[in-house]
């Protein structure tokens, strides 16, 4: 053990007696009509038999996560509040695991738990950012892969991007939500769960005469609970669980004929990552704690040859993968924590034989610099290591509401803690590495209500740095942004500046400050802000490339450039992109156009970096590259009107000024409020004599256009719409 990982289980020792004080993506419309992407062989390989049994490995599996869904969220575990037809059938047909377990309360570390076998300090991935699953960890897909499998994922949010890592293995991995669009008010437009088992059923549908293993993840329980009709109106009073019922309602075409073979000739595991707090033990969503509201997860198994019922107590996410291989009759990689839950229910193990489970919340110490967060499940004992430890009897107490070891505990509690924290694995020691976030996906995750950030990381962490003690300052945050999105931009000031005065060293609480100022107009208090945590070595990157984009408005290029260039290092696309644009500002075309060809490096299809390379060939008066690259970004997402208004600038300059006007009215549809685009159009439209599309644009120009920047252009247009009328 390292001598950081003896300090720390030092501390919690002494806590106990004494309270411590230290691939590729969808395939085109002709590889979709020719069946989707090309595979060696059509020939459907015979099913093996699963590894030390008679029993008849699965044709098929299909794995499916459900984003933010609690354990007790659902009928089949109890809850006679939400109708989950759908999922109910699957667990009276399926073997269903009560207590089971994430290792992870955040999305792309519990996916990585699953789709590896491995432990997070195992396969690396700590949090929803600043991480990347390595080349050389073998997955499910990978190992499915090369047993022939045809293999396919659609996920429905940023937290899961293939530039994470987990689309290897896979020959589809769509995650065709829209990159690369900014939305406003901590918000990301998602896919709903309806169009993600769309798709993979269309896959699935494709590849019938292959084996097949499809991962379907949906996100739609995640916050804001904001379900469809007629889920909106039945759950009127409890819209998480009106998304739970969406939900189970968007799984019904891809489960229903599944449930109906005969053969049970499909291996399906239903599983959440994590669940979600709503308002327990002060938590407002998920991500700071690990109690069970967050950490307990469902988990369902139907296989050929597997009675349904009820499994042993105690299985983890982590043993997903070697039921899976186990199921298929593949080998699984040496070394795994996991065991395989079809074994495991063949003995009916007891819960003397329930294995330990390990689990981390990390990412308050990455974002905020507040005390690791680990702990280990044994049976009926919880223990979760932090400066106040806390230990919980699950079965006398499911609520975790009282802390065995408070007030020291009693010899009994001090003596099952001290157990339970020799089962703590030797390698989850502190700090571990992560790499720099990028501004979009800092941005992304924001919006999607992971606050991402940077703070500084520490050895020996105190009481004072327990979330427990800090639970205020989350509320704060929460509110911070509840006020925000309702317009509240006085009150939410005032907060964000509360949050920054109380906790100087949380680099995001600069970020919210300077996003409502930047809301409110108040550029220059904005730029001052993040200064001010630049200067104090916590600055967030999305703060520092918003630093940088201020300085390019501002008209101070080579400032932006100095501060972003040593982010680039590491060739983050995000850092790449804002790194370009500032290049590109400061005249630099030949280092802007090397710098954003680096993107393509870690993300090929990243819309941004071909927007921006259209910038550069305007720039450069290259007009038929502009086409092309601003022609490729929105091929990528059309909901870009900066690419709209690049290609319509190239094609008017290359003598196409009608479908210059086509390409401007998608940017202006896109971005009403752009009056360069509005004067650009009218301009165009009256020299090609479009009369009605030159007076609609100039009229909205000259009706909103702010007089003090565009006052001669306003007289200019008034003089045009003059002799348009005649």
């Amino acid at each position: 053990m390292s001598r950081a990982g003896l300090t720390f289980l030092a501390c919690l020792l002494a806590a106990i007696a004494t309270a411590c004080g230290g691939s590729g993506r969808e395939p085109s419309a002709a590889e979709a009509a020719a069946g989707g992407k090309p595979t060696p062989s059509t020939s459907l390989p015979a099913p093996a038999q699963a590894q030390g049994r008679s029993r008849t490995a699965p044709r098929d599996v299909l794995l499916v996560t459900v984003d933010t869904l609690r354990a007790d969220a659902l009928g089949f575990s109890g809850n006679t509040e939400v109708s989950t037809p759908t999922l109910d059938r699957l667990a009276a047909e399926g073997r269903v695991f009560p207590r089971a377990h994430a290792q992870n309360v955040v999305t792309l570390p519990s996916h990585t738990n699953i789709l590896t076998g491995r432990y997070p300090f195992d396969h690396g991935v700590r949090d929803n950012a600043g991480f990347v699953l390595p080349d050389d960890v073998p997955t499910l897909a990978t190992l499915l892969s090369g047993a022939g499998f045809a293999t396919a994922a659609v996920v429905g949010a940023f937290p899961l991007d293939a530039r994470f890592g987990l689309n290897r293995g896979f020959d589809l991995y769509d995650d065709q939500y829209p990159e690369g669009t900014e939305e406003a008010g901590f918000r990301l437009i998602e896919r709903r769960g309806d169009e993600v088992v769309r798709r993979g059923l269309a896959w699935w549908q494709r590849h019938r005469d292959q084996r097949r293993f499809l991962w379907i993840h949906l996100f739609d329980p995640h916050a804001p609970y904001e379900p469809p009709e007629p889920f909106a109106s039945r759950y009127a009073s409890n819209p998480y669980l009106g998304e739970v019922a969406a939900t189970d309602s968007y799984l019904a075409p891809l489960l229903d004929p599944l449930l109906d073979e005969a053969d049970r000739s499909t291996l399906i595991v239903f599983t959440a990552d994590h669940g979600e707090a709503l308002g327990e033990h002060g938590e407002t969503t998920h991500g700071l704690f690990a109690y069970e509201p967050t950490l307990s997860i469902p988990l369902v198994v139907r296989a050929p040859g597997l009675p349904p019922g009820t499994g042993p107590k105690g299985a983890r996410h982590v043993d997903i993968l070697p039921t899976i291989l186990d199921a298929v009759g593949v080998s699984p990689p040496a070394g795994l924590p996991g065991r395989s839950l079809l074994e495991a229910s063949d003995q009916q193990a007891g819960e003397g034989q329930e294995p330990v489970s390990y689990f981390e919340s990390l990412s308050a110490t990455f974002n905020r610099g507040w005390a690791p967060l680990r702990g280990v499940i044994r049976g009926r004992y919880k223990l979760i290591v932090l400066p106040i430890p806390e230990l919980y009897d699950l079965d006398a107490d499911p609520h975790e509401e009282h802390n065995l070891l408070e007030g020291g505990g009693d010899p009994e509690a001090k003596r099952i803690a001290r157990e339970l924290s020799k089962e703590l694995p030797e390698e989850s020691v502190w700090p571990p590495q992560r790499a720099e976030v990028g501004s979009g996906e800092a941005a992304a995750l924001r919006n999607l209500g992971y606050l991402t950030g940077s703070a500084a990381t520490k050895r020996v962490y105190t009481a004072d740095d327990d979330p427990k003690r800090l639970i205020g300052i989350d509320q704060k945050v929460q509110k911070f942004i509840d006020l925000y999105q309702r317009g509240h931009l006085e009150q939410a000031t005032d907060l964000a500046r509360q949050v920054v005065a109380e906790q100087p060293n949380m680099g995001i609480g600069y970020d919210h400050l300077a996003r409502v100022l930047l809301e409110r107009g108040r550029d220059r208090e904005a730029m001052d802000v993040l200064s001010r945590a630049v200067s104090r070595g916590v600055a967030t990157g999305s703060g520092q490339r918003q630093l940088g984009l201020l300085y390019l408005e501002s008209g101070q290029p080579q400032r932006a450039v100095e501060l972003l260039r040593p982010r680039a290092a590491a060739g983050d696309p995000d850092d790449l992109n804002v790194l370009g644009v500032a290049l590109s500002e400061a005249g630099d075309q030949d280092g802007a156009e090397a710098t954003l060809r680096r993107v393509f490096d870690r993300d090929p299809h990243n819309p941004e970096a071909h927007q921006n390379l259209a910038l550069t060939a305007l720039r450069r008066s290259d007009w038929q590259t502009a086409a092309t690259e601003a022609r490729a970004a929105v091929d990528e997402n059309e909901a870009l009107p900066n690419a709209w208004n690049y290609l319509g600038v190239a094609l008017h300059n290359l003598g196409r000024p009608r479908e210059a006007l086509d390409a401007w009215d998608r940017a202006s549809s896109l971005a009403p409020d752009n009056y360069d685009l509005l004067f650009n159009i009218g301009l165009v439209a009256a020299e090609v004599g479009d009369a009605a599309r030159a007076r609609s644009a100039l009229e909205r120009f000259v009706a909103g256009a702010p007089p003090a920047r565009y006052g001669p252009d306003i007289a200019r247009a008034r003089s045009m719409l003059t002799r348009l009328r005649r």
